[in-house]
């Protein structure tokens, strides 16, 4: 009867805990899985997408953008969500008229973008405005129709998922119920075995009290640990659970993801490299065609602050480092000094990285390894920068040979190879000054 009793309590609790699983799998599948649009808005039947295109980069991209904002709104979701073509037209041709008029749609875009006027194209007729809309909505459609890709793949490093952990609990409850269940068994049958009278948990308890003259509470603990199965189950737990949170702890060491230090000059990167669309190797010339990408000197900055921005507190910090007088336009060596810029990306010593290898060559982006730095107001470690993470990038990016003079070279010696000709070790690079002094 015991053992059937034990039998589907075991069966009843595996039973839950395998919905468990499943349900909880299925809502982290539902949640993973994007959600897809309800209905992107039908493409104008009157307008030609190939010249709105045309029109749209001769006339628009100044200030606007199909998918993100710019100076002005992301156009794609911005016309798609607007049917009223005619409005639209009018809009775009004299904006400035409807927000004479006191037309509400055109105050609310005014006062949104703080009462910044738009560009009046009285030239544009109402096919060339057709055309514009049809492309915006085409490209729009196409965006949002594309699987989403990550931007930077395998730039983070999750660890178990919620289930895996969940489960994990789970078999150790179970586990313990097992044991607790089979002790009670085990005693049943050596009462029977021996013809004893099998006595409730509460009577031998209160026996114990009146023969040895000790609290409950003391009882109970030394029978605890003459249980040496249970003894040893806590253990196994206890040593299962501190290897873990060892493993995570060293695992992370010096693993400084999101790692945002305070700077002393505020420098946006968002408006810089977002909104002003300046490239990255302005400033970090060193990316092509060095090891390091170098920090840029204050002289790269003046290049634009004699004459941009010269009001902003920021601004006039390049200006004191630099021993700038902005009132003379000159400079007084005797009053410079360095800005203390804080190191965010750091590798350990024993790591050689060369950005010139990955950025010319390898043809990598910034953002593969930096993030999205063009929508960073202050900037942060981004990636993991781990050897697991390293190889897992080498592990997946192709090698592109075309063009490149060294796998030229590389495929000439395997074709002497495979005839058995002579090889030597100039004829692979052996002799370059890089190969001994980089």
């Amino acid at each position: 009867m015991i053992l059937k009793q034990f039998s589907k309590t075991v069966l009843l609790l595996a039973g839950l805990s395998v919905l468990g699983f499943s349900a909880q799998a299925q809502a982290a599948q539902a949640a993973a899985t994007p959600a897809t649009a309800a209905a992107a808005p039908a493409t104008s039947g009157a307008g030609d997408a190939a010249k709105g295109e045309a029109i749209f980069k001769a006339k628009c991209t100044t200030c606007h953008k199909v998918d993100v904002k710019l100076v002005g709104p992301a156009l794609g979701s911005t016309i798609s969500s607007e049917t009223d073509d005619k409005w639209l037209t009018k809009w775009i041709q004299n904006n400035q008229a409807l927000i004479s008029a006191k037309d509400p749609k055109a105050l609310k875009i005014y006062n949104e973008y703080n009462q910044q006027g738009m560009t009046v194209f009285a030239d544009l007729s109402d096919g060339d405005v057709s055309n514009i809309i049809a492309y915006v909505r085409d490209e729009y459609k196409k965006e949002q129709s594309a699987p989403k890709t990550a931007v930077l793949p395998g730039a983070t490093d999750n660890g178990p998922s919620d289930v895996m952990v969940y489960g994990l609990i789970a078999v150790i409850v179970i586990a313990l119920i097992v044991i607790l269940v089979l002790n009670r068994v085990i005693g049943t049958l050596e009462r029977l075995v021996t013809n004893k009278k099998p006595l409730t948990a509460e009577e031998e308890l209160a026996l114990a009290v009146v023969e040895g003259g000790e609290s409950k509470g003391s009882i109970l603990f030394k029978r605890i640990l003459k249980d040496k199965k249970l003894v040893f189950f806590i253990l196994l737990c206890g040593t299962i659970a501190c290897g873990s949170w060892t493993w995570v702890t060293l695992w992370n060491t010096n693993v400084h993801t999101g790692y945002q230090p305070v700077q002393p000059i505020k420098f946006p990167h968002d408006l810089h490299a977002g909104v002003m669309k300046i490239d990255c190797q302005y400033c970090h010339s060193g990316a092509y065609k060095s090891k390091n990408a170098s920090i840029p000197s204050l002289n790269v900055c003046m290049n634009c602050h004699k004459v941009v921005k010269t009001e902003s507190e920021e601004i006039h910090k390049i200006y004191y480092a630099l021993g700038y007088d902005p009132a003379t336009s000159k400079y007084d060596s005797t009053k410079m000094h360095p800005i203390q810029w804080i190191r965010i990306h750091n590798l350990p010593d024993f790591a050689y990285f060369n950005h010139s290898q990955h950025v010319k060559v390898g043809k990598i982006k910034c953002q593969q390894c930096h993030g999205p730095i063009q929508e960073m107001k202050e900037v942060y470690q981004y990636s993991p920068l781990t050897m697991k993470w390293c190889i897992q990038c080498h592990k997946r990016t192709e090698v592109d040979h075309k063009g490149n003079a060294y796998y030229d070279k590389l495929l000439s010696v395997h074709e002497l190879l495979k005839k058995n000709g002579k090889v030597t070790e100039a004829m692979m690079g052996g002799i370059e000054c890089g190969k001994c002094h980089y």
